[in-house]
């Protein structure tokens, strides 16, 4: 009796995995480049300056923001090589040179005071071990550098959070492990930064998945 479970245990274990390499970078790259997504990028990447880890650089989205100007070096934190593949299209078209890290943010291996920014732009709610994630981030950053982040996460009316919950088991199997209802602020402050600004709002979508947090944070001083 157990032999056709395992054949559709199978099936869905093969078709997942298509589904996460081949069909899921496309879909992230049309639904993460929407006009009110785009609008919040634009707020924060032209602060980038000097040495940038992006952490989660996915499809590219953020390459023709950053300023040529501000920036020394790019290094992309990406464990998908079929995202990276949809990246360098996207590089491609700019002047910048971005070196890829094929690797989980909770594994990153640079050494020690690395960076002057690092960029999270909706990826901090998919990272599955973010206590060790933020860790490794807290030990790369320059002491005077900046952390610049874009993210949705838990809304502050208790009815979308009652749904954000409800939702959340299903969407992070088809979503590539995100997260609907993450405190992305208080997630910071407790990993040892400063979040110095803090902008929050809904943007237009599905209020479930648009509450933004926006902003700046530093390493706390000790």
């Amino acid at each position: 009796m157990r032999l056709p479970f395992l054949k559709i245990e199978k099936i869905i274990f093969k078709f997942m995995n298509i589904y996460e390499r081949k069909i899921l970078p496309h879909l992230v790259d049309t639904f993460c480049s929407s006009g009110p997504t785009s609008k919040q990028r634009q707020k924060i990447i032209p602060r980038a300056k000097g040495n940038i880890l992006e952490v989660g650089i996915g499809t590219g989205l953020n390459i023709s923001f950053y300023d040529p100007k501000k920036v020394n070096k790019i290094w992309g934190l990406e464990p998908s090589r079929d995202m990276q593949i949809l990246a360098r299209k996207a590089i491609n078209k700019t002047e910048f040179n971005v070196n890829f890290l094929t690797m989980p943010c909770e594994e990153l291996d640079m050494e020690d005071n690395s960076f002057d920014t690092i960029v999270f732009t909706y990826v901090l709610c998919t990272i599955p071990n973010l206590k060790q994630a933020l860790t490794n981030i807290h030990r790369v950053l320059k002491p005077n550098g900046v952390i610049l982040f874009s993210e949705h996460g838990i809304a502050p009316d208790k009815c979308v959070q009652t749904m954000q919950n409800f939702i959340n088991p299903i969407w992070k199997k088809i979503a590539g492990g995100c997260n609907l209802n993450r405190n992305i602020p208080k997630i910071l402050e407790s990993s040892g930064f400063e979040v110095y600004e803090n902008n929050q709002m809904y943007i237009p979508g599905y209020k479930f998945s648009s509450y933004n947090f926006w902003g700046e944070a530093r390493k706390k001083i000790v």
